[in-house]
């Protein structure tokens, strides 16, 4: 005798679901409908007093056929009364665009620009040489040899290439890129080119005093030329693909009325389910076999259609719990946002951690101050100074990118200053955390910092 958790294929499909975001969810249950044929999309509502009760009513065509599991014996509270999306608000629409590969934007070029069949020969095979970044790999040797022409050719059409739309594309190197781009923009100089030749790795270091000194100028004058540098494009290619543009759809909005905060959980992406009364016939005088199948059929659809109403049951009581938890946030905005555990928000809503887990997980809410994360609510604490209460790291994050954004650029605080700076304003942390959260923001050091 021995006890284990079993997790039967409905279980699971139930957590996956829980994870899903709404945009994912309305795919995959357009998957489903395929799939089943008991499935269909529920018709909207009309005032249509001849309407047939029993398509009206899905609950009660499905207790027809078969017991609801116990594993959601909550039934539906009156919570989900107020769980309601209102059909009139327009969803953000799913634009289509079709964009133009990099390769097709410089064979386009390449046909305005050349004539010579032979030239458009070379053309066609260096564009395909050119790699998703705008870079040419392979040598003009090897180009030559695989055409069958000379280096001088092959050269002299890559030379063409080069001035094509984006700027530097068809460089062989970094150097060469930035020395397009340079030439192409007009922003040519001695020191920019002996800087992009020469000194790009103490640039990527911020050591503007040591390439002064060897090039026999100011720092000033370093500091200038690299501020032009860097705004060149490294990757002149990668402003073109054929991946489609993604778009964060809210899966909740929380709005402020009366003073109160409503909850909307925003699925009018997700289409409503409900079941073919037509297989309700046809399983009363089926034979056996037709009546099993269809009712492994049946149970999965009601399955299906339990899990996505628990699944927009559990998003309302945990964006419940967190207002209530972070009702600070909601009043103020992100700069009062506490440290908060998901073990804290389980146990509000009497439900396991890695539930609360699943539920935020690509998640998004819509709130009075902006878009945000559901994960984003969760944050570690820092001990304050006095030792009185804790101090959220996303606020100690939004603190140092203060202190960095209002500091002076000719001195720029070093992590040790700004540790000092956080503790006199209540948060105890140390250097080496105030350089690990400096990081995460992609901040970089004061020396990278400095302006001369």
């Amino acid at each position: 005798m021995n006890q284990k958790l079993m997790m039967t294929p409905e279980l699971r499909q139930a957590i996956a679901i829980l994870q899903l975001s709404a945009l994912e969810l309305s795919d995959m249950i357009e998957q489903e409908i395929i799939e089943n044929p008991v499935l269909e999309i529920a018709e909207k509502e009309v005032d249509d007093p001849e309407a047939d009760p029993v398509n009206e009513n899905p609950k009660e065509q499905l207790d027809d056929y078969l017991n609801w599991d116990d594993y959601f014996n909550q039934g539906i509270d009156k919570k989900s009364e107020y769980m309601v999306v209102d059909d009139e608000k327009t969803t953000v629409e799913k634009f289509v665009k079709n964009n133009v590969s990099l390769h097709e934007h410089l064979e386009f070029q390449l046909h305005l620009a050349v004539r010579d069949e032979a030239a458009k020969r070379i053309g066609h095979y260096l564009i395909g040489c050119i790699d998703e970044n705008g870079y040419l790999c392979g040598t003009l040797s090897e180009a030559a040899d695989t055409l069958g022409t000379n280096e001088d050719r092959v050269l002299e059409v890559l030379n063409l290439i080069q001035t094509f739309d984006p700027m530097g594309v068809g460089a062989r190197d970094l150097q060469e890129c930035l020395l397009l781009q340079c030439q192409q923009k007009g922003t040519y100089t001695t020191l920019v080119e002996d800087i992009i030749c020469h000194y790009l790795p103490e640039v990527a270091a911020g050591k503007y005093k040591a390439i002064a000194e060897k090039l026999n100028c100011s720092p000033q004058e370093i500091q200038q030329a690299v501020d032009v540098i860097r705004t060149f494009d490294p990757k002149p290619g990668r402003a073109f693909g054929n991946d489609q543009c993604s778009y964060i759809v809210a899966d909740m909005t929380v709005e402020r009325v009366n003073g109160k905060y409503v909850i909307t959980v925003n699925d009018t992406s997700v289409p409503k389910l409900t079941i073919n009364p037509y297989y309700r016939r046809v399983a009363v005088d089926a034979d056996s076999e037709s009546k099993k199948f269809i009712e492994g059929r049946l149970n999965s659809a009601v399955w299906l259609i339990k899990s996505i109403e628990q699944r927009r049951r559990t998003l309302y009581n945990v964006m419940e719990a967190i207002i209530e938890l972070q009702q600070d946030f909601f009043d103020k905005g992100a700069k009062f946002l506490r440290p908060l555990v998901m073990k804290k928000v389980a146990e509000k809503i009497e439900v396991h951690e890695s539930t609360v887990s699943r539920a935020i997980a690509n998640k998004y809410v819509d709130t009075p101050h902006g878009l945000v994360s559901l994960r984003s609510f969760f944050s570690t604490a820092v001990q304050s100074s006095d030792g009185s209460q804790d101090v959220s790291a996303t606020k100690v994050k939004q603190k140092i990118k203060e202190l960095i954004n209002t500091e002076d650029s000719s001195d720029p605080f070093s992590d040790q200053a700004l540790s000092e700076i956080l503790c006199q304003h209540g948060m105890k942390i140390s250097r080496r955390t105030v350089a690990k959260y400096r990081e995460e923001q992609n901040i970089p050091s004061s020396a990278k910092r400095k302006r001369y």
